[in-house]
């Protein structure tokens, strides 16, 4: 098999591979995080467009310039956008669209006249439309890719007021694709400029089927980031939005309230050792001690000065750290501590012990 044959190959295996996945991700058959997937979806349906000049050449047996449809240019120009709103919705599933935010429309709208102009109008030199194209192309990508990379980073910073375990919710698949994306395209511009770009398609080919490939297998395994049942997802959101607000908060109880909470709260940690529980969250805790998520996360922000994720892994790091120096445990493998310590797997373990030590666990045991 020569390289032509190779990287028409290797584009059917892409593009049937991101119309097969957008279809799971539309039709959602896990239902989880709905809102998103069907974004996520679209997003990926669009993608999968920038391969169809090359299918649409096999089919036919000769080239064919699909991109130069005005319609596709359009809809491929949204790609970024969707993918956006996808991480919306996954850092947000109570995301509702406002009249504010028809801003969103406003590079399409003038990319859309920036085409019409330069297909239908009556115009000498056309290199001016042309390098708006090009422009609008690269700013709206680096635009909404910077912005989904924001979103995201809040996001790992807000599931740490209800959730003691981020592994699987936290979006760094999400991540991971943006910097990918973003490091090929780097290659390919600078080697598109000092060498023939033609030699380079089969190895752009064969990294992009391995991103398709990884978010396949990040997208179809990922879990419910919020709660499922409406009440207790919007008091979770809720708190996040308070928590990103600078300003000082309001006290939401009294301090005799505050430390009746807090004692009790360091009573039941101690007694019950509730953190050996891996799937621990905000409302699970608050049942135990009938207060509201809303006063529980107060708490242990004011009181403690932590966020939920820090309170709750204290605990473990500190029976794990037990478990490591006992010598009647050392039948245990490290896996075995992670998982008797409230942590569900052994990278989770691994990443929060050394984040609270500075060591890994197998240098703390040494």
């Amino acid at each position: 098999m020569n390289t032509i044959e190779l990287n028409r190959f290797i584009v059917i295996l892409i593009y049937g591979s991101l119309v097969l996945l957008s279809l799971l991700k539309l039709t959602n058959p896990l239902k989880v995080n709905t809102k998103a997937n069907r974004w996520f979806g679209i997003f990926l349906f669009l993608w999968s467009t920038f391969w169809l000049d090359e299918i649409c050449s096999l089919v036919k047996g000769s080239e064919v310039e699909f991109h130069s449809i005005l319609i596709v240019q359009f809809i491929q120009f949204l790609t970024p956008i969707m993918f956006y709103f996808s991480v919306l919705f996954f850092s947000n599933p109570s995301f509702k669209f406002k009249i504010s935010d028809v801003k969103y429309a406003i590079l399409p709208i003038i990319f859309l006249a920036n085409l019409l102009l330069q297909r239908f109008g009556n115009f000498e030199d056309q290199r001016l439309f042309g390098y708006v194209f090009i422009g609008l192309i690269l700013f709206q990508a680096l635009f909404y890719t910077g912005l989904s990379y924001v979103t995201i980073r809040k996001h790992q910073k807000r599931i740490q007021q209800f959730s003691s375990n981020t592994e699987g919710i936290n979006l760094n698949w999400l991540e991971y694709i943006i910097l990918i994306i973003f490091i090929i395209n780097i290659i390919y511009v600078i080697y598109n400029l000092s060498y023939n770009s033609t030699s380079l398609n089969a190895f752009i080919n064969i990294a992009f089927l391995l991103v398709v490939y990884f978010v396949a297998f990040y997208s179809l395994k990922q879990k419910e980031i919020y709660p499922v049942e409406e009440k207790q997802r919007e008091e979770l959101i809720s708190i996040n939005t308070e928590d990103e607000n600078e300003e000082v908060k309001r006290k939401l109880i009294s301090d005799d309230e505050l430390l009746r909470i807090k004692t009790e709260l360091e009573k039941i940690m101690e007694k019950e050792k509730l953190y050996l529980d891996s799937e621990l969250n905000l409302i699970k805790l608050s049942e135990q001690l009938s207060v509201s998520t809303h006063h529980l996360s107060y708490v242990i922000n004011t009181g403690f000065q932590k966020n939920f994720f820090q309170f709750v892994n204290e605990y473990r790091i500190d029976h794990a750290k037990k478990l490591l120096k006992n010598n009647s445990a050392n039948k245990l493998s490290i896996l075995g501590i992670a998982y008797e310590s409230g942590f569900n797997s052994k990278t989770s373990f691994n990443t929060t012990f050394k984040k609270f030590t500075d060591k890994t666990p197998s240098e703390f045991k040494k």
